[in-house]
C-alpha cells in the first residue's frame, strides 16, 4: 500500500463535485450547511468564494471545482457548504468547501482503498489520499491538508 493511503477502516463523508464522487474523513467534518450568500473578499484566488459568518467567526469558503481547475456548476437546491477542520503545522483551520451535493457517510476498510493512479488523473496526485471501492464504483478520497496547503491557508485565513 502506498504512503498517504489510509491504513485502517474509517468513515468518510461522500459528496458530488461535477460528475465525480469524492470523500473526506468524517473526523475532519464539523458541520454541513445549506448554501448561503457570502461576503466577497477582494483580490483572493478565483476558487475562494468569500467568507461566511459562522457563529461570529469569519470562515473562508473555497470552491473545490475551482481549486481543481474546473468550472464550478451553478448553485442549486442541493448545493451545500461543508465546514471542515484541517491541521497545518502551526494550527487548525476551519474552512467551508462548496460541494454540489452531500451523499452519505461510508465505512471503508483498508482493503477497499487503493493508492491514487499514477496516470490518467485530472487533478494533482498529492490531493488524493486514495481511491475507495464502493459497490463496484470508485470514490476519490481527498487529502484536505494537501488540497489547502500552508501557503493557501496563509493567503485566506482571517486575521486573528
Amino acid at each position: 500500500m502506498a504512503t498517504g493511503v489510509a491504513k485502517s477502516t474509517g468513515q468518510y463523508l461522500t459528496f458530488r463535485l461535477g460528475d465525480e464522487t469524492f470523500a473526506v474523513g468524517i473526523l475532519s467534518i464539523k458541520e454541513i450547511l445549506e448554501y448561503q450568500s457570502m461576503t466577497d473578499v477582494p483580490m483572493m484566488a478565483s476558487h475562494v468564494r468569500g467568507v461566511i459568518n459562522l457563529r461570529g467567526a469569519a470562515v473562508p469558503v473555497m470552491d473545490l471545482m475551482g481549486r481543481f481547475g474546473k468550472t464550478p456548476r451553478p448553485v442549486d437546491k442541493r448545493t451545500c457548504i461543508v465546514i471542515v477542520e484541517v491541521a497545518s503545522t502551526a494550527a487548525h483551520h476551519v474552512i467551508g468547501i462548496v460541494v454540489d451535493a452531500v451523499y452519505e457517510v461510508l465505512d471503508l476498510a483498508a482493503s477497499d482503498i487503493e493508492p491514487p493512479p499514477a496516470i490518467g488523473n485530472p487533478m494533482r496526485r498529492e490531493f488524493i489520499e486514495g481511491i475507495g471501492k464502493v459497490n463496484g464504483k470508485f470514490v476519490i478520497l481527498l487529502d484536505l491538508g494537501a488540497v489547502f496547503s500552508l501557503e493557501e491557508w496563509e493567503a485566506v485565513a482571517p486575521a486573528a
